[in-house]
């Protein structure tokens, strides 16, 4: 019986391309929808990066911008993801997916998925009610439940707090001391201490509260709100490697992977139509 292999995901950030990357070493062929100004911090590991720079490759995986105009396959035969600035969803209706996941993380359903846009869709993290609006939603929140898939209710509500790093939450986010253009100073994987400066918008200083490894940086020249996530400090230092998929985001892939199977294999015969 022949998979379910064509995969949209809305969102290219960390855990998307965590998930991209899975499920394209899996033999999905994916495309993937993003914003024209993507605010993704974890920039080494993000196939939003693309829409800055043309191509983003991740672990041996690239991504490549590509216009809305282009079919999918042009780049699947490549072996390459094509990431469309597409915010509205527009192209979902056109390249009719098999498997729609929406990987936005925006803490709800900002983007209007809804259960009948494709065979299977997902979605990650707070946001999204199964049976629904999605056909599965895998947690996305650390802790015992990282990647479990739920089918029927919802994923942990968002508390505004981020997972707790070697003892540290709130404190490892960098966040904008007031709005305006953001010009970073330090670069990520450098390492900062306490009480640095490490980015300014419009002249005021964003500065570090604890010691450790830049992880993240919002590109140069990005308009930010006040109190936006701009960047994080991961406080283990040079013990964490920020060029590669992080453990949360392989933990999701997985429970993505596992919800696509399994809503294919026994979810019902009205998803294993022949696929066109």
């Amino acid at each position: 019986m022949a998979l379910p292999n064509r995969v949209m995901i809305k969102g290219a950030g960390d855990l998307a391309s965590g998930v991209a990357h899975r499920l394209h070493r899996s033999g999905f062929n994916i495309a993937m929808l993003e914003l024209p100004r993507p605010l993704v911090v974890r920039t080494t590991v993000a196939f939003a990066s693309s829409v800055y720079q043309g191509e983003m490759e991740v672990e041996g995986v690239r991504a490549r911008l590509a216009p809305r105009t282009d079919e999918p396959d042009l780049y699947w035969k490549e072996g390459v993801i094509p990431v469309y600035v597409d915010p509205q969803g527009e192209l979902i209706s056109r390249l009719c997916p098999h498997v729609l996941i929406d990987a936005t993380m925006a803490k709800r359903n900002v983007t209007g998925t809804r259960l009948d846009d494709a065979p299977i869709v997902i979605g990650l993290g707070p946001g999204f009610t199964a049976p629904r609006d999605v056909h599965a939603v895998v947690e996305t929140k650390r802790g015992h439940d990282l990647g479990r898939v739920i089918f029927e209710g919802t994923a942990a509500p968002n508390t505004g707090v981020p997972g707790e790093v070697a003892g540290y939450a709130a404190e490892r986010l960098l966040r904008a001391p007031a709005a305006g253009i953001f010009r970073p100073q330090r670069a990520i994987g450098e390492l900062v201490q306490a009480g640095e400066t490490v980015a300014f918008v419009n002249g005021n200083a964003v500065v570090a509260a604890i010691d450790g490894m830049v992880r993240g940086m919002l590109f140069p020249g990005l308009t930010v709100e006040k109190g936006m996530k701009v960047g994080d400090i991961d406080p283990r230092g040079r013990e964490v490697d920020c060029y590669t998929i992080s453990d949360k985001a392989r933990a999701v892939a997985g429970g993505v992977l596992e919800a696509i199977l399994y809503l294919w294999f026994k979810g019902g015969s009205s998803r294993r139509r022949p696929l066109d």
